[in-house]
């Protein structure tokens, strides 16, 4: 049975940074994709990055370009999102998601994601 466990989330200040993980288990890591999403109060639940285990294809929400990166340590089935410069408006419940195989044109959405976290709470203060 698949498992994602997010940790590393917390509350900081403006500019701060935070890691976040992931930690897979239950299944075959390689060949899957792995994905964060968050959610805000009153919010969709919206993708922030991916990235496919395999080939470290990696894909980013504008809004977090040049801000978060996202990293894998195939070793310990762990992926890993590094935010930095974090904005009060990246404050939200921050999810872990997996899915097999990769997409080739475009970032995955939480409709093509089959499993999830439980999440980890960001918050970010002005």
């Amino acid at each position: 049975q698949v498992q994602l466990v997010e940790s590393g989330g917390g509350s900081v200040q403006a500019g701060g940074s935070l890691r976040l993980s992931c930690a897979a288990s239950g299944y075959t890591y390689a060949r899957y994709t792995l994905g964060w999403f968050r959610q805000a109060p009153g919010k969709e639940r919206e993708g922030v990055a991916s990235i496919y285990t395999s080939r470290d294809i990696t894909y980013y929400a504008d809004s977090v370009k040049g801000r978060f990166t996202i990293s894998q340590d195939n070793a310990k089935n762990t992926v890993y999102l590094l935010m930095n410069s974090l904005k009060p408006e990246d404050s939200a419940m921050y999810y872990c998601a997996a899915m097999r195989g990769f997409l080739r044109d475009r970032m995955p959405t939480r409709h093509d994601y089959n499993y999830w976290g439980q999440g980890t709470q960001v918050t970010v203060s002005a």
